[in-house]
């Protein structure tokens, strides 16, 4: 039975991981701050034998001398922009002094080691779709640059322990994701548009609307993770997300058709460096990794919905 070290655990994307493990037959250390995850979202867990939750914050060291760790996978940090802009300086700790810790706790274990990298190191990309070839187009100094440029120097400094260390690195590169246990304020569109939705408020597009994301369902993500993981020789970096693209307007309106709601959609200015377009090119995950999304949008979106309505309406 493996051990994996799941960092950022009780998050999002973490809690569905840890769901998998488990469920896959693994032991679970799970690590959560708890500052944009929540413990409801493991507490399903906290009694099962095989898993285990610390409070902690990967910024500081760690001593897990007292397990045999197999896998590391490193999801600690804030994903949204309302949270890493927030405390910009904490999100860059995360991504560098966090990550060297997570680093040193692979060495140390001789485990292999993943990094949830993200879309954003592309920056408003000049190229598309998305390879993973394309360098980026990143503001260095913008208000969204203590989590692009600190997602890129994490990528850095895991190939940098590769070669200096020989370390067993795996990084992927995460795509617009949503589904059951979104936070209700974490200010991500898909959330956004449904609580305002299910409210009867008003939609807030921010720009005119036509900006393309591409969504990809959790539990395609966290596939495609796993996947990673367990490849015996693929490292990445690799796109994991969905490329069917939509426009935010065409996304506003398919959440108010599915929630029947009466609102009417509003619009913002766009937000400083926020991408035009965001759609991943996902031929070396299929090749490599015999990955493609499976659910679609409109079907995604169905349970998503019902989820918000039973924390928030």
């Amino acid at each position: 039975m493996k051990l994996a070290v799941v960092a950022g655990g009780a998050g999002f994307l973490g809690s569905h991981l840890c769901d998998l493990l488990i469920k896959e037959g693994h032991k679970v250390v799970c690590i959560d701050n708890l500052m944009t995850g929540h413990k409801k979202n493991i507490e399903h867990l906290l009694d099962h034998e095989h898993f285990t939750f610390l409070n902690h914050d990967i910024i500081n060291p760690i001593n897990l001398d007292n397990y045999v760790i197999h896998h590391i996978y490193n999801l600690a940090c804030p994903a949204s922009p309302v949270h890493y802009q927030d405390n910009p300086v904490r999100t860059i700790k995360a991504n560098t002094l966090g990550v060297v810790n997570m680093l040193g706790l692979a060495r140390k274990h001789k485990a292999r080691i993943l990094q949830a990298s993200t879309s954003e190191v592309y920056g408003d990309p000049l190229e598309h779709p998305q390879t993973e070839e394309y360098r980026g187009n990143v503001s260095i100094t913008g208000p969204r640059a203590c989590y692009d440029e600190g997602k890129r120097v994490a990528e850095t400094l895991f190939c940098d322990y590769k070669r200096m260390h020989n370390l067993e690195i795996r990084i992927m590169r995460i795509f617009n994701t949503y589904g059951p246990r979104m936070a209700e304020h974490d200010g991500r569109v898909v959330s956004n548009f449904i609580v305002q939705a299910l409210k009867n408020e008003p939609i807030t597009i921010y720009g005119d609307g036509s900006q393309t994301r591409s969504f990809c369902y959790v539990s395609d993500l966290i596939d495609g993770m796993y996947k990673l993981m367990n490849h015996d020789s693929f490292e990445g970096p690799v796109n994991i997300g969905n490329p069917d693209e939509f426009t935010i307007k065409e996304l506003a309106d398919l959440v108010v058709q599915k929630t029947g709601s009466k609102s009417l959609v509003t619009y913002n200015g766009l937000p400083q460096d926020d991408p035009k377009k965001r759609k991943p090119n996902i031929s070396l995950a299929k090749e490599k990794l015999e990955w493609e999304p499976k659910v679609k949008l409109a079907e995604g979106l169905d349970s998503t919905i019902e989820y918000f309505k039973t924390i928030c309406c």
